[in-house]
């Protein structure tokens, strides 16, 4: 593994050419065949948008009209499935994300399920993806850190004392303390700081879930199962077709997967033990919601950071998850902290910028294997372990997938059950159904530059750069972002045939 991406051997890969099936090959291919889902369920199709953050809800996490636009438009390419953003289980500020944590957040959400009914004519089946997350802190200035965040403490003064060789700073006041650090240079600050009072510095304040001295950090295991089973039920109770459990990335519940997990109270460490509180959250889920209801994970095939999980915990994991009853398993991989790259002062740490992030949503600027569907093999392994456990749970891929061809590739050679594309899919809402009616060679491909997750990395409405190529900033028809300067919304499309019945 390299120390990051700034080490990788860059290579500038071209579009993998396409051909596009006519409307009666897309009829007979997998990807556009049915999918069962959990005991009731049929998804029309095996084509999958999985959940992305667009930055459109208010500050509170209510539904905007611009979210209602959003998912809106996704549905007019009618996928199998589509999956709402990570949206959040407690009911506490954290910008301009969906919430889910108190029954008033229902009537948006309603409104959500409606559109997507209306504009996908009812072909599209709408899962919400549940998320926890412990605090992250923007990096400081370092005047504010060494006058207000930094504890000072008996070991710290102790390092402080021994690095300049002076007992006073035993006894010495505090604001003493924080003057003379402040003042310090560098060389002295990884003398006296810690590795997390340095990263605190560096990088900003980040809980780990097993920061056990935190009592609510102790308590994740008690609390979380009834949040999620209550987010579970109002995602029910606002007409969501299933939900799916976010056990991903660099959030709460994939921590507790990861083999850096290191609790000591039964939920950390073996296998086994990480796995506990996921399965206690499953089941939680599934005791609120019903058998009759679809329940998925999204969980990472691969962590891709020192010390982190492998494949062959995923895989583990995996068969666990299947044998407790999950409808779905969606795969990901990478977009961890561990490895991700300094912030600037004033913004928080990004969990897509290292090594596991690139890994997460690779680009055309890459090594020799491209972006184009690596991540598939994790899946394949997933999927290889749950039959061999006796389960025919569907398992998701995604990744770097833009074309017909690979994704029904990867279903004739039995890796997945569904294929998934945000990007491609970000690029062009209407790609399915471009397909899928025979007009692929109208697809709007996506070019895997990563402009739109360079926008949600500043935290700015997600669009693509694609949609703007015959923008005119002066119709007053497209509704632009909050910068001016982008559509907020991809390009209408009618498929021809209906163009020349109308005219």
């Amino acid at each position: 593994m390299t120390s990051g991406v700034a080490d990788r051997p860059r290579i500038r890969h071209r579009l993998p050419p396409a051909r596009w099936p006519t409307r009666e090959e897309a009829a007979r291919s997998r990807w556009f065949s049915p999918l069962p889902i959990g005991t009731r369920l049929v998804a029309e199709q095996r084509t999958w948008v999985p959940a992305m953050v667009p930055w459109r809800a208010t500050e509170d996490g209510f539904v905007t009209r611009e979210v209602l636009d959003w998912y809106g438009r996704f549905a007019e390419g009618q996928p199998g499935v589509l999956v709402v953003e990570a949206t959040g289980i407690r009911d506490i500020a954290s910008g301009p994300l969906l919430r889910i944590g108190d029954d008033r957040f229902i009537p948006g959400l309603k409104k959500l399920v409606d559109v997507v009914r209306a504009r996908s004519g009812g072909h599209t089946r709408l899962f919400i993806q549940v998320i926890d997350f412990v605090t992250v802190r923007r990096r400081p200035e370092p005047a504010r850190y060494f006058e207000r965040y930094l504890e000072i403490t008996g070991s710290l003064r102790g390092r402080l004392a021994r690095a300049l060789g002076e007992e006073r700073w035993l006894g010495a006041p505090e604001a003493e303390v924080r003057r003379s650090l402040l003042a310090a240079d560098r060389g002295l600050h990884e003398a006296v700081l810690d590795s997390r009072e340095l990263e605190a510095l560096d990088y900003g304040y980040r809980e780990r879930v097993w920061d056990l001295h935190l009592p609510h950090i102790r308590e994740l295991p008690r609390v979380l199962p009834g949040l999620f089973a209550e987010a579970a039920r109002r995602a029910r109770a606002a007409g969501f077709d299933g939900v799916e459990l976010h056990y991903a990335h660099a959030y709460t519940m994939a921590s507790f997967l990861s083999r850096l997990n290191v609790r000591d109270d039964g939920y950390g460490g073996a296998r086994e033990n990480r796995a506990r509180l996921p399965l206690e959250v499953l089941r939680a889920v599934r005791e609120r919601v019903g058998d009759d209801y679809v329940v998925g994970i999204r969980y990472l095939g691969d962590e891709v950071v020192e010390g982190g999980s492998r494949l062959d915990d995923a895989v583990w994991f995996g068969a666990r998850f299947a044998e407790a009853g999950v409808d779905y398993l969606s795969v990901s991989k990478g977009g961890r902290f561990e490895d991700a790259k300094q912030p600037k002062i004033g913004e928080a740490v990004y969990p897509y910028t290292g090594e596991s992030g690139y890994e997460c949503m690779p680009t055309v600027i890459s090594d020799g294997r491209g972006p184009f569907g690596r991540n598939v093999p994790l899946a394949a392994a997933i999927r290889r372990a749950v039959r061999a456990a006796g389960r025919t749970t569907p398992v998701v891929t995604s990744g770097g997938i833009g074309t017909f061809e690979q994704a029904e590739a990867i279903l004739e050679r039995g890796e997945a059950d569904a294929v998934a594309a945000a990007r491609q899919t970000l690029a062009d809402p209407d790609w399915f159904r471009k397909i899928r009616l025979g007009y692929g060679d109208l697809v709007r491909r996506c070019e895997f530059t990563n402009y739109c997750e360079g926008l949600d990395q500043r935290h700015k409405q997600v669009t693509c750069k694609l949609w703007d190529r015959n923008l005119d900033p002066n119709d007053a028809t497209v509704k632009l972002a909050s910068d001016g300067k982008r559509r907020l919304s991809a390009p209408p499309w009618t498929p021809p045939a209906e163009m020349t019945c109308r005219s």
